[in-house]
């Protein structure tokens, strides 16, 4: 396991988390329902998708089931189904607070 940085990009967990926010990841950590995690979704019909940060929420026999906190914005399982193991990459540990802007 490692610890590293994510950015949110995107309206798919808002409220929680908005775009530009920076979050402490631990990488290689195992699923943790409730938690926000990031992950890898399943390529789509135009190629890849970009790595996302999505709620795990449940086990699924195929994997785990990953939604978004905002049903108006993004992609999640209720579109891809259940995202693979190995695709859940690590788990959200804190949101890391934004720099002061100098004047």
């Amino acid at each position: 396991m490692r610890l590293g940085l994510a950015v949110v990009r995107g309206r798919s967990m808002e409220p929680t988390y908005t775009g530009g926010d920076r979050l402490l990841v631990l990488y290689g950590a195992g699923p943790r329902p409730g938690r926000a995690h990031v992950i890898r979704l399943p390529d789509g019909p135009a190629g890849p998708r970009p790595i996302a940060v999505k709620r795990i929420t449940r086990a699924d026999g195929s994997g785990w089931w990953a939604e978004r906190d905002n049903p108006r914005e993004g992609i999640d399982s209720w579109l891809v189904g259940a995202i693979p193991r190995e695709d859940v990459l690590g788990v959200v540990l804190a949101r890391l607070p934004r720099p002061r802007r100098r004047r």
